[in-house]
């Protein structure tokens, strides 16, 4: 996609019943960092990247389409991001989320993934899309599994078996 047409694609936010995904302000810069650092976070997404990396994506990261904040809407807190590229797979559309240790078991992931899933399928109807789990990653691969995702394709990325998961179009 042109830089044009996505500034058209991109929604401005989504809200769900206790989420609100938007794109990043300068206030989340910290826990998108912290995302891009956690040990926990980045298990099974070939570790902490490297702090020179970290600082450019910090300068960055605020307003970028297709990057959103997931944000609780009882009080502000940012708890995780998800990542939206068009074209980023021989030309689909790839899914990624992660979220802050202390927020996971909530069900904040399945509930952001499945707001945006929504959302991409029908800006984007009839392109592919999907998302990148590690084998080892059984959560990850649980929660696509429960979405309806089907795995389509293995290779090894971070010398770690990686599964690449086609999620289906949302029926209407």
């Amino acid at each position: 996609m042109s830089a044009t047409s996505e500034a058209t694609w991109w929604p401005c936010s989504l809200t769900t019943r206790r989420l609100l995904l938007r794109p990043v302000e300068p206030g989340d810069v910290a826990a998108h960092a912290r995302l891009w650092t956690d040990d926990e976070v980045r298990r099974y997404l070939g570790g902490p990247v490297d702090a020179e990396v970290v600082r450019a994506r910090e300068r960055l990261c605020v307003g970028v389409p297709g990057l959103l904040s997931v944000v609780l809407r009882a009080d502000d807190r940012m708890v995780g991001s998800v990542l939206v590229e068009p074209d980023a797979r021989d030309g689909r559309t790839e899914l990624a989320y992660q979220l802050l240790p202390e927020h996971w078991h909530h069900g904040y992931a399945r509930e952001a993934v499945t707001a945006v899933v929504d959302w991409a399928q029908a800006a984007v109807p009839g392109r592919d899309l999907v998302a990148v789990t590690q084998e080892a990653n059984a959560r990850s691969r649980r929660l696509l599994e429960d979405l309806g995702a089907v795995l389509v394709e293995r290779f090894v990325q971070f010398g770690s078996p990686q599964g690449l998961y086609r999620l289906p179009a949302p029926t209407r």
